[in-house]
Formats: structure tokens, C-alpha cells, sequence
């Protein structure tokens, strides 16, 4: 299983930013499929979800700001964020959970300033 992220860059506060995963050695459609980040000096912590039929769930603290999508044809899970605060600087993760094992994709760093 690769996961592969990438989109991630400078931002002022009010700007926007879509992240992208794209996964390789899993049938993609089937598997729910998450972002998470971490910023500096925190634990890693959940920010959204997206199930094979495409429920999503948010972390509060992004809700109404932040839009997961996923296409299944490209096997690319999506992270739309906007109205970013310096509170969203990160390294965001893409994660699946697949035959019993969780994988993580490398990260991709957003820096959002003041």
C-alpha cells in the first residue's frame, strides 16, 4: 500500500489550499479513507473522514471550512480547505486502514501566516 500526498504550501490566513492523496496497492473504492495532521509540538490529531459511500465526519475545529472528497477513478482522496488560520499550520496525513494494518501516506506541509 503507497499513499501519496502532496499540495501542501504557504498560505496567507483567508487563503485556500486542496490537498491530494493518491493510493496505490488497495482497491480504493472500498476503504475509508482519513486526513489527519500535526502541528509543531502537538499530537497527530483526526481532521476528516470519507467512507466508501462517502459519509464524511470533521474534527469541530474545521467544520464548515474544510470539504473531503474522494475520486475513485483517479484513487485520489482530496482535503478542499478554506478560510485557513495560522491554527491549520501542519504536516497533513492521509491514512487507511486495510487488512488489519494502518498506513500513512509521507505528509505534506501547510504553513498558513498571519
Amino acid at each position: 500500500v503507497q499513499l501519496q500526498a502532496s499540495g501542501g504550501g504557504l498560505v496567507q490566513a483567508g487563503g485556500s489550499l486542496r490537498l491530494s492523496c493518491h493510493a496505490a496497492g488497495i482497491n480504493f473504492r472500498l476503504y475509508t479513507m482519513r486526513w489527519y495532521r500535526q502541528a509543531p509540538g502537538k499530537e497527530r490529531e483526526f481532521v476528516a473522514s470519507i467512507t466508501d459511500d462517502r459519509n464524511t465526519d470533521y474534527v469541530d475545529s474545521v467544520k464548515g471550512r474544510f470539504t473531503i472528497g474522494r475520486d475513485n477513478v483517479r484513487r485520489t482522496l482530496y482535503l478542499q480547505m478554506n478560510s485557513l488560520t495560522p491554527e491549520d499550520t501542519a504536516v497533513y496525513y492521509c491514512n487507511v486502514n486495510w487488512r488489519g494494518s494502518t498506513f500513512w501516506g509521507q505528509g505534506t506541509l501547510v504553513t498558513v501566516s498571519s
